[in-house]
């Protein structure tokens, strides 16, 4: 009966996430043209070009705006900050903005940004608004994989004389590379599949990012997803298929780029020896009688 209902429940999560695949590739398989990938969206039809090319800009951006304030905020509540009522309210207000519905965060950035600060519909609003989206992800993430540190590394660094700074960035921080980039690189599989912000504050073009696409809107996936599914137009719910079915291919990758990350940063992680090849299993079991001090000059290659 065990095994019976973890096979249920096995089905339950794979068995959706098939039939969703099944039906998108299924029917961006009846129209797919390899020139959605040389030419731009136009009125009838065309390609994604400047979606594709928009959607990678919108990562770039929120994996360098919600990356650092992300990583900083994790790191100042995790080592800086001493438990205080700031610091609850910090952790409070984050997870108060994790919940709230993406939606509103549109709203208020069209309010906020471009209504009221005139800046109009524009990638640098619905960067902001992206960004504030996922920072509470990062910031969590962060937060919980300094906090799986063992408290040895950072005696033995203090142990050696090495200054706090030195410390948290050359063994801290390296100690919990796999669950910082893990957290950053979910945040951005997050990221990639928002729509109700972006409309809100970035709208759309036809035309691919360009110099001074800063200030003026951008193509991007998910709209041409949502919003061109509905089009009388066969050639443009085609787009939408298509759009739909790079959006999948993306997130994969995402996911698969942070198991490659945790992979091969997998040595400065205080659990290594968990799993593993043969040879990495060999190796933990040969360092497993080091002291907290000696895994710290390890982690400083000393």
């Amino acid at each position: 009966m065990w095994w019976a209902a973890c096979g249920l429940a096995l089905l339950l999560v794979v068995g959706p996430v098939v039939w969703v695949m099944a039906g998108v590739i299924g029917r961006a398989a009846q129209h797919w043209r390899w020139s959605i990938f040389t030419t731009d969206t136009t009125g009838g039809g065309g390609g994604l070009l400047n979606a594709i090319l928009g959607t990678l800009v919108l990562l770039v951006g929120v994996a360098l705006v919600a990356g650092i304030v992300g990583i900083a905020c994790g790191i100042y509540l995790s080592e800086i900050a001493r438990p205080s009522w700031y610091t609850t309210v910090l952790r409070s207000a984050s997870e108060i903005l994790a919940g709230i519905p993406s939606i509103v965060l549109g709203y208020v950035g069209y309010l906020a940004l471009v209504v009221d600060l005139h800046w109009g519909f524009s990638l640098r609003a619905g960067l902001i608004v992206l960004s504030l989206l996922v920072v509470p992800y990062i910031a969590k993430s962060t937060e919980l994989a300094l906090n799986q540190v063992p408290l040895g590394y950072r005696e033995g660094g203090e142990a050696l004389g090495i200054p706090q700074t030195m410390v948290l960035r050359k063994i801290v921080v390296r100690s919990a590379i796999p669950g910082i980039a893990t957290g950053l690189i979910i945040a951005l599989a997050i990221s990639v599949g928002e729509t109700a912000p972006l409309l809100y504050t970035l709208f759309w073009s036809n035309q691919g990012p360009h110099w001074d696409s800063f200030i003026h809107p951008v193509g991007y996936l998910t709209y041409a997803s949502y919003t061109f599914y509905d089009d009388p137009s066969t050639a443009v719910q085609a787009l939408s298929y298509d759009a739909s079915l790079l959006l999948i291919v993306l997130v994969v990758l995402l996911i698969l780029v942070a198991r490659l990350v945790v992979r091969l940063s997998q040595k400065y992680s205080p659990d290594r020896g968990q799993g593993g090849t043969r040879n990495e299993r060999r190796a933990a079991k040969a360092n497993a009688g080091l002291t907290h001090t000696e895994a710290a000059m390890e982690s400083l290659g000393l």
